[in-house]
């Protein structure tokens, strides 16, 4: 009894942290049908979401299309067969790869700094004070942080799509021995448009999730301190478990 206890105990907590987000992402659905964007805000959490993070994110691309490059090179070596390498990597970096490890950093860097943030405010009631002032922390604190995280998740994703063709034409070239004139070639004959579109909605997605996940565990701290680390651990995990779901689900559908 003790251990189907603690299993319902942690199915109805996983439950009410679902309800809790999905609450909030009604709240956040209804204030972009009366958009008011700060602007000085907004501007603030593009710089500090996007170009903050471009360096990483670029050098975790480059590694990550050189690695793809590495994983199969073995098989191109055995089967002689150079001229799939550049549609090998294209649809798995642009398709998967590429959103899921940018999408993860993302998460980690700038979704754990937004729920700090937001938490802190929320337990130090500069919040409430907003409240006070009769301004809705929606409009001046959230909206301005969902739309960076969606507008820069995109973008930084294009940016890693080109760090990581960078990396996989270095990598073939110099592990392999396939000319970059033969791997643009496969790659601009079979890899789609689509895959890159395909790719890019799905990191736009993540950025919403992220940033409505991030934002509802920050404004939702209870307990101090301590409370935004919870605060903080969760944020990161629900992120990770969102990220791969609807991925799954996205994969899916955009096949």
């Amino acid at each position: 009894m003790g251990l189907v206890a603690r299993v319902g105990a942690w199915f109805l907590g996983i439950a009410a942290v679902v309800g809790q987000l999905t609450l909030f992402a009604g709240q956040v659905a209804r204030a972009t049908l009366r958009p008011r964007l700060d602007g000085l805000e907004t501007w603030h959490n593009l710089y500090r979401v996007g170009v903050k993070s471009l360096p990483i994110v670029a050098v975790t691309a480059l590694f990550a299309g050189a690695i793809t490059v590495v994983q199969v090179g073995a098989y191109v070596v055995k089967l002689r067969a150079y001229e799939v390498v550049g549609w090998g990597f294209g649809f798995s970096v642009f398709r998967e790869i590429g959103p899921l490890l940018i999408g993860l950093m993302f998460s980690g860097r700038v979704g754990a700094n937004n729920t700090a943030e937001l938490g802190t405010m929320t337990v130090t009631e500069q919040v409430d004070a907003l409240r006070a002032l009769a301004i809705d922390p929606i409009d001046y604190l959230v909206m301005p942080r969902v739309f960076a995280m969606l507008a820069m998740m995109a973008a930084l994703t294009v940016i890693g799509d080109v760090a990581a063709i960078v990396g996989g034409v270095a990598t073939a070239y110099g592990l392999i021995g396939v000319d970059p004139y033969v791997f643009w070639n496969s790659f601009t004959e079979y890899v789609a448009l689509a895959d890159f579109l395909n790719g890019l909605a799905k990191s736009t997605v993540f950025g919403l999730l992220i940033g409505v996940v991030s934002c509802g565990f920050g404004l939702n701290v209870r307990g101090g301190a301590p409370g935004v680390g919870r605060a903080v651990n969760a944020s990161v995990v629900a992120s990770a478990v969102g990220i791969f779901v609807v991925d799954y689900f996205l994969t899916w559908l955009l096949q």
